[in-house]
């Protein structure tokens, strides 16, 4: 008897504990609450930080562009980018982000008004996500800088860097990240490939084209000439921090402080490696030299290209669409030479070319069913037998992007030419726009140039 009282009484104690194990494991409505705002905290910790590490990209540009140039425009190069961050931020907030995140389909102007007071007001996570989407406009507006660089008058300058920024960047951001008509049909590109880098590449197209190469940049023979950047190691350092700082332009897109962030970033670096050593063994054999600009420009092509899917591909996949890219850029950046278009430092092959082969590669590569993410159906490519569909609607949003762009620009730019003039006069551009259009020298009692 007393046995089995003991066996009773072991019994009970075993599933009380396995009660208090049970009622632990399923926390009470004030926890639950408790761990809810923990995320929300969580996630506007890190969009935060994310939002930083893009504006950490305004240096990495700025320093990029200034290496890939003559020495007698850095002074120009370093204000223009300091330039589009401030027009940026302002011009967003007016009106920009009520085109890209108002009531409307297309993204014109509907009830919202000006100032955006939906991310303004409410509560903090609206404060936080502003701060992001303004570093992202800041950057579309600053890719056109490079293809214009060293002839570009200042104040045409800020006036189209303002008008990319109040509606020409937002209105397209509006249609697959606003809710628009291309987010309806399940188009892809999770960090913006095509909504931020092939839009910005369209634009400086169309302003290298609209403006003319640079004096000296073709002979007679209508045969280019290499007109090299002053300073490499400047270019190195801003490829560096410009892939610091795509470790939160892509993460940072998840909006969420969760294990994706981990994912996201090891798919992006893998983009970037693969894109560094195909442009780098592709320009070798072309050129017979380990190119560095070319190189380095790699890098660059792979982040954008991976931008789009960095969500989505497995990391062979993300190996792939990089290497790809790698290859692209150093032959866009020969033929677009070649084609009497001055891009004095290849932005056109980084962020057009490479937009588009990231935007496209969604819909080739898309793993959603292999990785076992939510809405596996939505983004699965072709590749792992999710049909054409996906691509055919990635495809018409590269087309649709590239009407837009293309066309805004060309009437953007042909009319500053035609009113308050775009290019700088031929002996302004030989002397450098550091003296002329601002009056003092990036390397004041240094002569490291000749005004050739």
């Amino acid at each position: 008897m007393k046995k089995l009282l003991t066996l009773f009484a072991v019994c009970g104690a075993v599933c009380a504990a396995a009660a208090a194990e049970e009622s632990a494991a399923v926390p009470a409505p004030a926890t639950m609450e408790a761990v809810e705002a923990v995320q929300v905290n969580l996630n506007v910790v890190w969009t935060l930080i994310a939002g930083i590490l893009v504006f950490v990209m305004q240096a990495g540009f700025a320093l990029v562009e200034a290496g890939l140039t003559r020495a007698k425009n850095t002074s120009n190069i370093m204000m223009k980018n300091v330039m589009d961050f401030v027009i940026g931020s302002v011009c967003f907030w007016i009106i920009g982000s009520a085109f890209m995140f108002g009531a409307t389909k297309c993204g014109f102007i509907g009830t919202d008004g000006f100032f955006m007071d939906i991310f303004t007001t409410g509560d903090d996570w609206n404060w936080t996500y502003m701060f992001f989407q303004t570093m992202f406009c800041a950057t579309a507006a600053t890719i056109v800088s490079g293809a214009m660089a060293e002839r570009t008058q200042f104040r045409s300058y800020l006036i189209y860097s303002a008008l990319i920024s109040l509606f020409i960047y937002p209105i397209a951001g509006k249609w697959a990240w606003g809710g628009g008509w291309l987010a309806d049909m399940n188009f892809h590109d999770f960090a913006g490939s095509t909504v931020v880098h092939s839009v910005g590449g369209w634009l400086a197209l169309t302003g290298a084209i609209v403006l003319g190469p640079r004096i000296g940049k073709y002979g007679p023979d209508k045969k280019p000439h290499a007109i090299p950047g002053h300073n490499i190691a400047f270019a190195a350092i801003g490829v560096l921090v410009l892939w610091i700082g795509w470790f939160g332009f892509n993460p940072g897109s998840t909006v969420a402080g969760n294990g994706d962030i981990g994912r996201v970033a090891l798919i992006t670096n893998f983009g970037a490696v693969a894109g560094t050593l195909t442009a780098m063994f592709t320009a070798w054999a072309i050129l017979k030299k380990p190119d560095a600009s070319m190189t380095l420009n790699g890098a660059l092509a792979g982040l954008v290209a991976i931008t789009a899917p960095c969500d989505i591909v497995t990391p062979v996949g993300a190996l792939i669409i990089g290497a790809i890219a790698g290859v692209l850029v150093v032959l866009s950046v020969l033929a677009i030479d070649r084609i009497g278009v001055d891009d004095p430092v290849g932005a056109v092959s980084v962020h057009l070319v490479n937009g588009v082969w990231g935007t496209l590669a969604c819909g080739l590569f898309g793993a959603e069913a292999t990785l076992k993410i939510a809405g596996a159906e939505a983004n699965t490519g072709l590749f792992y037998g999710g049909g054409f569909h996906t691509t055919a609607v990635q495809l018409l949003g590269i087309a649709a992007y590239g009407a837009w762009a293309f066309i805004l620009g060309m009437i953007t730019f042909i009319t500053l030419k035609k009113t308050v003039g775009l290019r700088v006069s031929a002996e302004e551009e030989l002397k450098g726009l550091d003296i002329t259009e601002h009056g003092n020298d990036a390397y004041a009692g240094f002569q490291i140039f000749t005004n050739e």
